[in-house]
C-alpha cells in the first residue's frame, strides 16, 4: 500500500472469505489498539468492542444476521455495541481516569464535570440512544480505515437484528446494546464482488469548497 488512498480504493464489502488464512494476535491487538484510540465526544467513549471467536456462537448468529454467512465463516467477529444508557456515574469515572492519567486535580475539571452533567442530563433517554449510536459509527470507520491499511477484509452490517445479537450474546447483563457487527478475515478468490470497479460519485458531485 502506497498511501490510504491506495488503501480505501482496495477495500470493499468482502461477501466470501478465504478459509485457510488466519489474522495474526499482533495484526489483532493493533486492531483492538486502534478501537481505544478512536476519538469520541467528551472522551466518554460509551462503547464496548466485543470480539467473538468461539464457532458455535458464531453460527447461532447466521439467522439473526439475516442468513449473512460472513458472522460464521469470518476469523473474529467484531460486534460493536454501545452503553445501554449514560449515567453520572459514568463521567464520574471518566474524570477519575483523567485525573489519574493526567496528574491534575478533580476541582480543575469542575466546570468541565458541570457542562458534561448538565448535557447529559438534558437528554432523554432516546435521544441518548441514538447519540450513543452516532458515537459507534465513528468507531466503525476508523477500524475500516485501518484494516484496509493493514490488508484485512471486513464487511460492515447494519441489517442484522440487533435484539436478538443482544440475546445471544448476554449483553443486558452487560449493560450494553449491539449495535452493528463487522466480521473480518482475508477475502478469497471466489468472491465475485473483489474486483469490481469501485463506484462512488465524481468529486465535484459530492465536495463543495466555500472560500
Amino acid at each position: 500500500m502506497n498511501n490510504i488512498i491506495d488503501a480505501l480504493n482496495w477495500r470493499y464489502a468482502t461477501k466470501v472469505f478465504d478459509k485457510t488464512k488466519k489474522i495474526s494476535n499482533e495484526d489483532l491487538e493493533e486492531i483492538i489498539e486502534a478501537f481505544r484510540l478512536t476519538a469520541s465526544a467528551y472522551w466518554l467513549q460509551a462503547w464496548k468492542l466485543l470480539i467473538v471467536e468461539n464457532q458455535k456462537t458464531k453460527d447461532s448468529l447466521i439467522e439473526v444476521s439475516l442468513w449473512q454467512k460472513q458472522v460464521s465463516d469470518c476469523s473474529n467477529l467484531l460486534v460493536l455495541c454501545r452503553l445501554d444508557s449514560i449515567w453520572v456515574t459514568e463521567i464520574d469515572k471518566l474524570l477519575d481516569n483523567v485525573v489519574k492519567m493526567r496528574w491534575i486535580s478533580r476541582s480543575d475539571l469542575l466546570w468541565y464535570e458541570n457542562m458534561m452533567k448538565w448535557y447529559i442530563n438534558s437528554l432523554d433517554e432516546v435521544t441518548k440512544w441514538h447519540w450513543m449510536d452516532k458515537q459507534v459509527y465513528i468507531v466503525l470507520w476508523n477500524l475500516l480505515t485501518v484494516l484496509a491499511l493493514k490488508k484485512i477484509d471486513s464487511c460492515p452490517m447494519e441489517w442484522i437484528m440487533r435484539d436478538k445479537y443482544d440475546e445471544v450474546l448476554w449483553l443486558k447483563e452487560k449493560w450494553l446494546k449491539t449495535v452493528l457487527a463487522l466480521p473480518i478475515w482475508y477475502r478469497s478468490s471466489d468472491d465475485k464482488y473483489a474486483n469490481l470497479t469501485k463506484v462512488r460519485f465524481d468529486r465535484d458531485d459530492v465536495v463543495e469548497i466555500i472560500k
